[in-house]
């Protein structure tokens, strides 16, 4: 769905879930979750709800996660330190 949205588009359910290998309803989970997150936009548009990615807030995201990968990585090493010391 990420992907999908990266461009800027705003898409329908129906298009997000394009070529997908699951429904209609997993589609819309999917997006209800990133909107609660608060990492993407919906709006109604006559009977159909268009979502839009919002960049701040992935932006946010990717560096908390970069964040929590360098400590991961940390924490590996030192086990991988401690591991080889015995």
């Amino acid at each position: 769905m990420v992907r999908r949205l990266s461009d800027g588009q705003v898409l329908s359910i129906m298009q997000l879930g394009e070529g997908m290998a699951i429904g209609r309803q997993a589609v819309a989970n999917h997006l209800d979750v990133l909107h609660d997150a608060d990492l993407a936009h919906r709006r109604k548009s006559g009977r159909e709800v268009r979502y839009t990615l919002h960049p701040d807030a992935m932006d946010a995201a990717r560096l908390w996660l970069e964040h929590a990968s360098t400590r991961w990585d940390d924490m590996l090493a030192r086990l991988k330190a401690l591991m080889e010391e015995d």
